[in-house]
């Protein structure tokens, strides 16, 4: 069963997805990326890896996250007064967008040669090996599949192959899309999952997916940084203390309004330092940190039914410039 948008069937997001994929790829030089095809056949493209990449690589990369079903724009009013330069993202169908493509939630991974990376993008909905696809009632069904993956290497033989056979396609057929973290295109694609991140807590707050109409989210573009951990901090401060959301769901307005207070970052014990000072304060071990600190500051529920909003959270500037400075 597929999930709907306004009763229609919802599209593929791997063939969405595909033609911004040939966009890119037809633009490699203007966006300073690499193009080449690996052992296997599969396609490689180096977002930001050895390639240097750009901001608009970046953009592009999350709308192809968002499985060619959400807008990436860039802003220059975040909302942040000394980072300026954002993001805005937007989708009319957000649970597939947002959870269906672009959620990091496909562990890939290979003992032999020690690759470990999270895959994300549309071919997730073609493997639908999580256990969060039994709760979204979407699959998607495509001959070619697109992944995307935050590292400095495309994953090794042994992984392509594991990918392209889960997604029932021949790795010839299957586009790995990579960046890092602190690369030009990296902070922009983390940046693009502003609205990803509230949709998940969404869910993990049991609220019904079906009754969230449309999403926008606007945060700041952390500065990229050399250091892993300092740039893996900025990009989550980014969300945490800068991020903004604007949900418009249907329903009651207790459970509008039960969203709204269950979102903001600051709901959860751990908020009010940069991510960085508490990524070592669980010695470095990103699985215990409370995953309820990765959602917006400031959000926005309104009900479309009933035409009441709530307001819950804010920005916190002061801990963005203490991270990105």
């Amino acid at each position: 069963m597929q999930a709907t948008t306004a009763g229609a069937p919802a599209p593929s997001v791997n063939a969405l997805a595909g033609k911004i994929v040939e966009q890119i790829a037809a633009d490699a030089t203007a966006l300073r990326i690499s193009a080449s095809q690996g052992s296997l056949g599969e396609r490689l493209i180096d977002m930001g890896a050895q390639s240097l990449g750009c901001l608009e690589a970046g953009r592009r990369l999350g709308e192809v996250c968002l499985g060619g079903l959400g807008t990436v724009q860039f802003t220059t009013a975040s909302g942040v007064p000394k980072w300026p330069l954002g993001v805005v993202v937007s989708s009319t169908n957000p649970v597939v967008a947002c959870l269906g493509s672009q959620y990091a939630g496909w562990t890939l991974q290979d003992q032999e040669s020690g690759f470990f990376a999270l895959g994300s993008g549309p071919a997730r909905a073609l493997s639908r090996v999580e256990e969060l696809y039994k709760h979204l009632g979407y699959a998607d069904k495509s001959d070619t599949a697109i992944i995307v993956i935050e590292g400095d290497k495309p994953p090794p033989a042994a992984v392509v192959k594991n990918i392209a056979d889960a997604c029932k396609v021949k790795p010839q057929n299957l586009t790995i899309l990579f960046a890092t973290t602190w690369s030009l295109a990296g902070t922009v694609q983390i940046a693009a999952r502003v609205l990803e991140v509230s949709i998940h807590k969404a869910h993990e707050l049991h609220f019904d997916l079906n009754n969230l109409l449309d999403g926008v989210g606007t945060t700041p573009i952390a500065p990229p940084a050399p250091d892993f951990v300092k740039a893996m901090g900025r990009t989550n401060d980014a969300i945490i203390y800068g991020g903004s959301i604007h949900l418009f769901v249907k329903g009651s307005d207790d459970e509008a309004r039960r969203l709204a207070e269950g979102l903001p970052s600051s709901t959860c014990s751990i908020y009010g330092k940069p991510f960085a000072e508490i990524f070592a304060e669980v010695n470095h071990d990103f699985y215990k940190v409370d995953p309820m600190l990765f959602s917006p500051a400031k959000v926005t529920v309104s009900n479309v039914d009933t035409g009441k909003s709530f307001q819950v959270g804010d920005l916190d500037p002061l801990i963005i410039d203490r991270s990105f400075a």
